[in-house]
């Protein structure tokens, strides 16, 4: 009886010195970029859930007539509060063009080099930069609409799908080319995988909906909530957690018996370490009544959550190796 079971073989991959990758320094420039990406999230969060969401309440202006917090103000130190996350746009601004300035860069090294060249950079850089005017706008939006829950809910899905796109240069950038793509695993972990990416979005927006339609509407003064009964979102949470953990764990044990490369299962297992303790922390707050401490870590928390699990895709395959260089994917028969 023949039985079939993937197995990787081959030699190890292309020096991390092969040409084709980004030099260190630009690649640090990308990680710099999705650090201050995810950042923001998490400041944001912190406007919303210390009800600072309306401490400036015009825009692009703090106040009528100021740019910056004024002494008269009677938003208290709200006003600092959302000022300071407003400053934090400067700072997603500058790394957004130094990622598009080192892209231009590498680029021009790869042309010296006679090397391929690699738009997917290029546009991958442009990404995060479009994106922070996007949210400029969309943040002033959502001040002049009283921050509407559908607007502030808009702000944080793009947000996260701007992170998507700083884990996406990140790994490319560390990749020797774009071609060949060799698969290291059998197709049905590829679906799994990326129904596990599916299920993380599916518990990050129904975490968003939970929070608009809890107590934490972004303002002291303000009660801008999705209408819709909180119990029962917050059981489609927790039932998404569910699906989530268990397409987790079906992973991981797929993984160890397709003979899936190392990285898939480290990885998954770090996924599967934040999600367990992202879930305590989401019960502890839950039953001790939302503390604004156990939200922002939770909101951390799913931050983590999201970046860990987009690193699991890019370890099905390789791009830009040689073949004599590449791990294959063979059948072992017994």
């Amino acid at each position: 009886m023949t039985t079939t079971a993937p197995t990787v073989t081959g030699p190890a991959n292309a020096s991390p010195r092969d040409p084709g990758r980004s030099p260190r320094w630009i690649r640090g420039i990308y990680v710099a970029n999705l650090v201050v990406q995810a950042g923001i999230i998490l400041t944001g969060a912190i406007v919303r859930i210390t009800g600072s969401g309306l401490g400036c309440p015009t825009w692009p202006e703090c106040v009528d007539g100021s740019l910056v917090p004024t002494t008269g103000q009677m938003e208290s130190w709200h006003k600092y509060v959302e000022f300071g996350n407003r400053l934090l746009t400067f700072v997603l601004a500058i790394a957004a063009i130094a990622a598009v300035v080192a892209a231009l860069i590498d680029r021009q090294r790869r042309h010296r080099l006679a090397l391929p060249g690699r738009r997917v950079l290029t546009l991958l850089a442009i990404v995060p930069l479009a994106g922070t005017a996007v949210q400029a706008v969309l943040g002033g939006i959502t001040v002049l609409t009283g921050l509407n829950p559908f607007t502030v809910s808009a702000h944080f899905i793009v947000s996260i799908g701007l992170v998507a796109a700083c884990v996406a240069l990140v790994v490319r950038s560390g990749e020797p080319g774009d071609a060949p793509v060799s698969w290291l695993v059998p197709v049905p972990l590829r679906y799994l995988t990326w129904a596990l990416v599916a299920a993380t979005l599916a518990v990050v927006v129904l975490g968003v909906i939970t929070t608009g339609s809890g107590p934490h509407s972004g303002d002291i003064d303000v009660q801008a909530r999705f209408d819709l009964d909180l119990r029962t979102v917050a059981w489609l949470h927790a039932d998404s957690v569910l699906l989530f953990l268990g397409l987790t764990i079906g992973l991981l044990v797929a993984a160890r018996v397709a003979h899936a490369p190392a990285a898939l299962g480290r990885r998954t297992l770090i996924l599967l370490a934040i999600a367990l303790v992202q879930g305590l922390i989401g019960y502890t707050q839950w039953f001790t009544g939302l503390p604004e401490l156990l939200v922002v870590i939770h909101v951390l928390g799913a931050i983590a959550v999201w970046i860990a699990v987009l690193f699991l895709p890019p370890t099905l395959r390789t791009r830009g190796h040689t073949m004599s260089s590449v791990p294959i994917v063979t059948e072992r028969t017994g």
